[in-house]
């Protein structure tokens, strides 16, 4: 029996792979520019680092994270999301202390065990950012900004922008008392998730997709009403800023982000493209966070993380991003064993100048290595025999026209060169 891939992952082929390098080189080069510097944590933490970070409460904690034991009986768990990975590094390199104010964004796989779904696998991938060390309105516009501009660089400039405000701790905490008694009053017409929400999480009931329950979700209290002045005066910079770089959005008093660490502004960007799941990216301020995980109360940060694998499929459905495969320039083709040794020098030689070229690495017929060719999607063959060898003339053949000339031999380097500058 043939062992197949586990459920919940995919493999990512040759024909995919441009697709993802040119997403990821956007990425580069526009979060270079608002000044983000790259981070790469441990694929694997301590499992209390994301019980801590995320939230006991949540789903990903309760039930999406793959948990092990190590030899030492110590838990790890494999990163379900990055931030909670972020900061540990952030506190334990010394930042907080030596250097407060930092600017991170990461690209990498993360693991949950959820029901795979289109765009969404047990591994998917991210592009975040977080900022760290202030509780700036300014901060929360920047990547609120920067999020748009990267979709608009890609070629996904009609995405949906929504913003909230979840207030400060303490009239979160309030507003959540409240939620919990208006949803208790009709829980018999909530889902049976929404039960254990409104146990676990209440503001994750406000996330229910499940169309009986929005009825009860409409009427609920709505936390723009009960959030602390400074919340609100925060929120009205937040939508000030974005205003004045006329970035659009909408304000949606029921959007909460379910993981615990998230304060004042929250966002989610979506794209019509994606369908019922149209959800492509979010994010929001956490001001309570590295408090939280040992480090100075005093210190905010914000950030957001986008879905590569929703963003991919958001691109193939709009049809842009598409990346060209690098396909051979020249293909050699070899008559015999002499011939072979010339075109395998002659192929090491175009490499090293960044041509790229391909042969047969066995010994196959004239018509075989010509079938090759043309598949290759090459633009020219170079037709090696040994009496080519003897007259030191090469013949090079235009596969798509047809058309062969002969080329002197020790001219075929610089002629293929050549001609390689000019197709650029």
């Amino acid at each position: 029996m043939k062992i197949q891939a586990v459920k919940g992952t995919v493999d990512i082929l040759p024909e995919d792979v441009g697709l993802w390098q040119f997403i990821e080189t956007k990425t580069r080069e526009l979060f270079h520019c608002y000044g983000f510097g790259e981070i790469r944590t441990p694929i694997f933490e301590k499992t209390q680092l994301f019980v801590r970070g995320v939230g006991e409460g949540t789903d990903i904690v309760s039930k999406e994270m793959y948990s092990f034991e190590d030899k030492g009986d110590k838990s790890l768990t494999l990163r379900p999301e990055l931030t909670a990975s972020v900061v540990r590094a952030y506190l334990q390199n010394g930042f907080s202390v030596n250097d407060p104010f930092q600017k991170f964004y990461y690209i990498g796989p993360m693991f949950r065990r959820e029901r795979p779904q289109a765009g969404r696998q047990r591994q998917f991938h991210q592009i975040g950012v977080e900022v760290l060390g202030t509780k700036e309105s300014g901060s929360d516009v920047e990547v609120i900004a920067l999020a748009f501009r990267f979709f608009e660089s890609i070629g996904l400039g009609d995405v949906k922008l929504v913003i909230n405000s979840v207030g400060d701790p303490k009239s979160r905490e309030n507003y959540i008392a409240l939620l919990k008694e208006a949803l208790e009053k009709d829980k018999g017409k909530l889902c049976k998730d929404c039960h254990v929400r409104l146990e676990k999480n209440v503001l994750r009931v406000l996330d229910c997709k499940v169309a009986e329950c929005q009825p009860v979700i409409e009427k609920a209290p709505q936390i723009l009403d009960h959030i602390d002045s400074e919340s609100v005066k925060h929120f009205e910079q937040v939508q000030a800023g974005l205003d004045q770089l006329k970035v659009p959005y909408t304000v949606n008093p029921r959007l909460v982000r379910g993981l615990d660490y998230y304060t004042r502004t929250v966002f989610e960007l979506s794209h019509p493209a994606l369908g019922a799941q149209d959800a492509i990216g979010a994010g929001g301020r956490y001001d309570n966070l590295i408090g939280n995980m040992g480090g100075p109360k005093e210190l905010g940060a914000t950030g957001f993380a986008l879905g590569i694998e929703r963003i991919l499929l958001a691109l193939k459905a709009k049809k842009c991003g598409d990346v060209k495969p690098v396909l051979p320039f020249v293909y050699f083709v070899s008559l015999g064993e002499e011939a072979w040794k010339q075109n395998f020098d002659w192929l090491f030689q175009l490499r090293d100048h960044g041509v790229p070229v391909e042969m047969e690495m066995g010994n196959k017929s004239l018509k075989s290595q010509m079938r090759s060719a043309d598949k290759s999607g090459a633009q020219f063959a170079v037709i090696l025999g040994s009496e080519d060898l003897e007259k030191e003339e090469i013949p090079v053949k235009e596969l798509k026209t047809g058309e062969e000339t002969k080329v002197a031999m020790y001219k075929i380097k610089e002629t293929l060169l050549a001609k390689f500058e000019d197709n650029k």
